[in-house]
């Protein structure tokens, strides 16, 4: 399991013109990708890491990066990313074998959600499988790419 995690000051997805999740404030959002290995020992650790990780400024005055999202209560956009696992090693188009069918990724990244949520963070999403429009205004910037396997 793969996810761009980036700190915002806000950001929000549309589908159709439709506002479907948003932050409420400065937060986290992740573009998660969910490869045909990954299974729910990967959710659970995603769900750590994006909870736990040391990303967030501790103040407003744009501080080091010194506390994480349950440190804070910061909330978190999540949306699904399955293009995190397009191979472009060869040729002009890119390959999905590596990226997980969405009757097995729709799943996986429902229970990242919940997980989230069990640790009392505030979460929203976009739409599973939809076309979506990802706007976003990045703090620092500051972006990680998170990882649950080598």
């Amino acid at each position: 399991m793969k996810a761009v995690l980036t700190r915002v000051s806000s950001a929000r997805v549309l589908v159709s013109g439709e506002v479907v999740g948003e932050l409420p404030g400065p937060g986290l959002l992740g573009l998660v990708g969910i490869s045909v290995d990954d299974n729910r020992a990967d959710v659970a650790t995603m769900a750590r890491k994006i909870a736990e990780l040391r990303i967030l400024a501790a103040d407003e005055a744009d501080g080091p990066a010194e506390v994480s999202a349950s440190d804070i209560g910061a909330p978190v956009l999540l949306v699904s990313q399955f293009t995190l696992y397009g191979d472009t090693r060869k040729g002009r188009r890119p390959s999905w074998q590596q990226a997980a069918p969405s009757a097995e990724a729709e799943p996986l990244f429902n229970s990242l959600v919940e997980e989230l949520r069990k640790r009392s963070l505030s979460v929203s999403t976009g739409v599973f499988g939809a076309h979506m429009c990802v706007e976003s205004v990045n703090d620092g910037p500051f972006t990680v790419l998170v990882e649950t396997s080598a």
